[in-house]
């Protein structure tokens, strides 16, 4: 559990605990007998109840997305998870579907676009790119004070993200096969032209100016679609880190979450040191959350120490070791060391949902497993 500290701001203001963390997360919506998946977000949201406030629509009317609370302790945070997934599945389950936390599709399927009319033109203007993008991640709010620390914060922590992205893999088939990747997510989400690693933005001026730019192409509908893998948030004093697949365990999520405000507060630290960022350039990032995708926790990730392989539970020690301090002035490193030993002895998603393959040969087993309460009785039999 998280205990009170108090620490500055770059404003000179003071803040009491932790900074806020909060998570939205993606999922699939799916027949809960059949696998199949089912277009009928709309009708969820025209009709859910009191969990309405926790839901909202995506690009495609196959998917709904879901949003705690800003939280400052892990405990309120894993609660928040688990609230906003159950009322995610009580709305979905009230018109007969389920809702499942796989962050691509493992069958064959053809996504049915929202009716909004912002998706309607990105699907338009982007084509296949739009209308073939049925995919669920897991975007983690950090709290910061201004758009300084905000930026200061996304150009420190730049060379960290590949190893969240590996340890929340959960996407190894796309359009009925193996991909060959643990995190194919990430490889169909790098097809938006705005997509993936960024380069430093040096200030806030800077990175409003690189918006200015890349929106004054006229190729982004808007700033909503500056889709790097962290950026300053449009709507909320937040940061927001988007690397990772939706985890299938909401323990997963909650150890993102954490490295996640431990990475920012470990940043904003270092520029408030004086300390420059890595000047690692964003071809070399590219390889690095190529490798991360590839294999997630399972083979050699590239090392932010040294940019050489290394395996994976050493470049993750080594991230726990570069946050250290963060987590223990939170009160987090307990529960983080706990949970990483979790997911690095259980397997990620990605592992769970090839283990089920392995076992069934069948690809709607794999969407059943993923079910709040497991397959049906009549669909495991």
């Amino acid at each position: 559990m998280a205990h009170p500290t108090e620490t500055r701001t770059a404003t000179g203001t003071a803040r009491t605990g932790p900074r806020t963390v909060g998570v939205e997360e993606e999922f699939l919506l799916v027949d809960p007998v059949t696998g199949r998946a089912r277009a009928v977000a709309t009708s969820i949201l025209r009709s859910a109840g009191p969990e309405a406030d926790t839901l909202c629509a995506e690009l495609q009317r196959e998917q709904l997305e879901t949003g705690t609370d800003p939280c400052r302790d892990l405990g309120h945070l894993a609660d928040e998870i688990r609230r906003t997934r159950a009322a995610a599945q009580s709305a979905a389950e009230a018109i007969g579907v389920g809702v499942v936390p796989l962050a691509t599709y493992p069958l064959d399927v053809e996504p049915t676009t929202s009716p909004n009319e912002r998706y309607r033109r990105m699907v338009e203007r982007f084509g296949l790119i739009g209308r073939e993008q049925l995919t669920c991640g897991c975007h983690v709010h950090v709290g910061v004070a201004d758009d300084e620390e905000a930026v200061a914060a996304l150009d420190r922590v730049r060379p960290w993200l590949a190893p969240l992205l590996a340890l929340s893999v959960n996407s190894p088939f796309w359009a009925g096969a193996d991909t060959g990747y643990a995190g194919y997510r990430a490889q169909v989400w790098a097809r938006w032209p705005s997509a993936g690693p960024y380069a430093p933005f040096g200030s806030a001026a800077g990175y409003r100016a690189l918006a200015d730019t890349m929106l004054g192409t006229g190729t982004l509908l808007d700033p909503a679609m500056l889709y790097f893998d962290a950026r300053v948030s449009a709507h909320h004093p937040t940061v927001e880190i988007r690397v990772a697949d939706v985890c299938r365990e909401p323990d997963d999520a909650v150890l993102v979450a954490a490295l996640t405000r431990a990475l920012v507060e470990t940043a904003v630290r270092e520029w408030r040191a004086g300390t420059a960022p890595d000047p690692v350039r964003t071809e070399v990032l590219r390889l690095a959350s190529w490798r991360a995708a590839r294999s997630g926790v399972a083979a050699d990730l590239v090392d932010p120490l040294t940019w050489r392989p290394a395996p994976a539970r050493t470049v993750l020690d080594r991230l726990v070791a570069h946050v250290r301090g963060a987590l223990d002035d939170a009160g987090d490193l307990p529960l983080v060391s706990d949970l990483l030993d979790a997911v690095l002895r259980r397997g990620t998603g990605a592992d769970r949902q090839r283990a089920i393959f392995r076992s069934t040969g069948d690809l709607r087993a794999v969407v059943l497993d993923a079910l709040p309460d497991g397959p049906p009785s009549a669909a495991a039999g």
